[in-house]
């Protein structure tokens, strides 16, 4: 086992509120790799390809505990392989996604954790609901029995300062404050993703729940 990764991670470790779950962000990583993080203590690995990412995971079956984690923009014809790995979809970024996804779990016998993936401000890279689609998409996606819908994912766009990036992040936590207000049935807003290996400590600093970290844990081995 590589003793600098160990390190890295114990360091990120000690150094997160016991309020964060760490997202080891595993893409490009070998499964040997995810193995040694595992040993060091992660229990949670997110991907952003499924058929990498299922190679992987049949790789690493004898792993108890694990969790992952779909943090990569998903297509609608990857639905199915997408539920029939994840536990947890962090980049759900549309009504018609979240009713598709809604109408396989049943059928795979599983209920997805998920995160509604929104942009706080205009960004033509990124996918995901503005803020005002959201709050209009808010009736229907609480139809989405079969999903526990249970927070927010956002990435700022590129180039932003400091400031600007805090700003992204708490009107994403301020936006959460606002969906529960609306007291729905099926959407009960308490996780945060946001934060990577650039932002992340900002992120925590603005109420984030998860950060999902790559670069800063693995090293050349992720780029």
């Amino acid at each position: 086992m590589s003793s600098s990764l160990i390190e890295r991670i114990h360091l990120i470790q000690d150094s997160l509120p016991e309020s964060v779950k760490l997202i080891a962000v595993s893409k490009k990583v070998s499964a040997a790799a995810v193995r040694e993080a595992y040993a060091a203590g992660i229990r949670d690995f997110g991907e952003s390809r499924i058929q990498e990412a299922e190679s992987k995971i049949e790789q690493l079956q004898d792993l108890s505990g694990i969790s992952w984690h779909f943090i990569g923009h998903l297509q609608s014809n990857k639905a199915k392989k997408a539920l029939s790995s994840f536990q947890w979809l962090h980049s759900v970024d549309s009504l018609k996604l979240a009713q598709r996804l809604n109408l396989l779990a049943p059928e795979l016998g599983v209920s997805p954790k998920i995160c509604l993936q929104v942009k706080i401000l205009p960004d033509s890279n990124k996918s995901g609901w503005t803020i005002q689609q959201l709050l209009d998409d808010l009736v229907e996606l609480n139809l989405c029995q079969s999903l526990q819908i249970e927070g927010l994912m956002t990435i700022p766009p590129l180039g932003l300062d400091s400031s600007e990036v805090v700003d992204v992040f708490n009107r994403t936590r301020e936006l959460i404050a606002e969906i529960n207000e609306r007291s729905l049935s099926n959407i009960k807003m308490k996780q945060l993703s946001m934060g990577m290996s650039q932002d992340y400590q900002l992120a925590i600093q603005s109420g984030a729940t998860m950060v999902r970290l790559g670069t800063i844990l693995f090293g050349e081995r992720y780029l």
